[in-house]
């Protein structure tokens, strides 16, 4: 039935997929049939489809930051895949179109208010993107995960970042913390699917220098690229270690972890604030308008997290923060509750809820 065709577009890194994914799974609960618009070249190539759901695709690529040869051609670029966007529009007759950011979103969106079509934007991280600014006048919706990102108005919500259930399913912080041992820290360091280079070098060296007085256990999720080279950094150390290029069970290492050693995503705000887990914030320094410090703020001004900008992230700083954290359990516990009450459990049913209404089915 096309009067519950709804296209999502989300696309380019985890960030905007899987909060879309979990936007999309309640949708289509609740009787919606989901296309979605992404291009060949993000993860939404591989992961949608897996998910069950049709991708369709649209030749966009990023244009901010890329040259003066890629600035020149960017208006063609960008009407053939508007056109294209209209096409897909007409075909599948949505009776909503939300966009949770990436390059389709842009062509997506416009199409949409072309067609008379209801647009919806979500903006995950605290400072808004190109996109979404240049979107956001024309959608009937804009929903935020943090608060101020937009002036406000009627149609602004801030909703949070949708998450997965079995992360907000996560027992409270107290009933998980703090491990008896007081010599015992549990560190689980994500240095990223693709690995981030300097969290890989400072994590492990600041460890094992640790465990020279404290016993220290790591899961250390460190890239593909990364793993033979972390692995024999543990191997040769007396750390009780696990090293993953990718971990399946995030809600069971957010679970185990007394601390998080991090990136300032907004999937990963949204994760840490959902499970209840302390944590040490490194933002991506060369983030588009610095968002990762944005989006780490949210927890540190609160508490909830310790933020270390990367020129000053060291082997002596880590294990100084890591340090003063052994020596103060209840710290770890008192920023577990903070980063907990942070948290938008109900994130997923909100977004979908609003683009429900808006369609008026």
């Amino acid at each position: 039935m096309r009067d519950k065709n709804i296209l999502i577009m989300a696309g380019g890194t985890g960030g905007h997929i899987y909060p879309a994914l979990a936007v999309a799974d309640y949708l289509k609960e609740n009787g919606f049939n989901l296309f979605w618009l992404g291009t060949d070249k993000g993860l939404e190539t591989n992961v949608i489809p897996d998910h069950g759901y049709p991708l369709l695709k649209i030749n966009v690529v990023a244009v901010r930051g890329k040259g003066l040869v890629r600035l020149l051609i960017a208006p063609i670029m960008l009407l053939l895949a508007l056109i294209q966007a209209l096409l897909i529009i007409i075909k599948i007759r949505p009776v909503a179109v939300l966009g949770m950011g990436g390059f389709a979103s842009g062509p997506g969106g416009i199409a949409a208010w072309l067609m008379r079509v209801p647009l919806l934007i979500h903006e995950q991280n605290a400072i808004a993107g190109l996109t979404n600014k240049l979107l956001a006048p024309l959608a009937v919706s804009v929903m935020t995960a943090f608060p101020g990102v937009f002036k406000e108005t009627d149609k602004v919500t801030i909703t949070g970042n949708p998450v997965r259930s079995d992360i907000i399913n996560l027992s409270k912080p107290k009933e998980r913390h703090i491990n008896n041992d007081a010599r015992l820290i549990k560190v689980l360091a994500l240095g990223g699917s693709l690995g981030a280079k300097v969290l890989n070098d400072v994590i492990p060296k600041s460890l094992i220098a640790l465990a020279a007085d404290f016993e220290v256990e790591v899961k250390h999720q460190c890239g593909e690229k990364h793993y033979e080279v972390m692995r024999t950094a543990y191997d040769n150390s007396k750390i009780n270690s696990e090293v993953t290029s990718f971990i399946d069970d995030m809600a069971e290492a957010y679970a185990w972890a007394d601390v998080v050693v991090c990136r300032a995503g907004a999937l990963t705000i949204a994760e840490l604030a959902a499970s209840g887990v302390a944590s040490i914030l490194i933002p991506f320094p060369s983030a588009v308008d610095d968002h990762q410090t944005a989006n780490g703020n949210y927890l540190t001004t609160e508490g909830a997290a310790i933020l270390i900008q990367e020129s000053q992230f060291t082997v002596d700083k880590l294990k100084e923060v890591l340090l003063q954290l052994i020596n103060a359990p209840e710290c770890l516990l008192e920023m577990a509750i903070k980063a907990r009450s942070l948290a938008k459990p109900k994130a997923t049913k909100l977004v979908a809820n609003i683009c429900m209404e808006t369609t008026h089915v």
